[in-house]
């Protein structure tokens, strides 16, 4: 009997994992870098979908690629906050964070 009952959970669980999922593909953050000249978009599943230069930005090819990637790092690191905030919420309390 407390089997059926387990299971039951854990099918809930995961029918609440795959709305969640699903939720944050639909969700964006966007990282900026060289004070908002470089704009990166991305989406909750950590996939990069805009990329915004602002015009005459700079003539040093180095020095815009270091900014497209910080760009990057910000919207990732953005990204995977929101997905631990919103995985975490399944969890149990006394696990420890950023199981995601």
């Amino acid at each position: 009997m407390q089997n059926k009952q387990m299971l039951k959970q854990l099918q809930q669980m995961q029918a609440k994992m795959a709305q969640m999922n699903e939720e944050l593909g639909q969700k964006s953050v966007e990282g900026t870098s060289g004070g908002g000249a470089v704009r990166v978009t991305v989406n909750g599943h950590q996939q990069v979908i805009a990329v915004q230069i602002e015009p005459d930005t700079t003539d040093d090819a180095e020095l815009l690629a270091d900014m497209v990637m910080a760009a990057c790092n910000d919207a990732l690191d953005k990204s995977r906050a929101i997905a631990n905030q919103q995985m975490g919420s399944l969890l149990p309390s006394g696990l420890p964070p950023g199981m995601f």
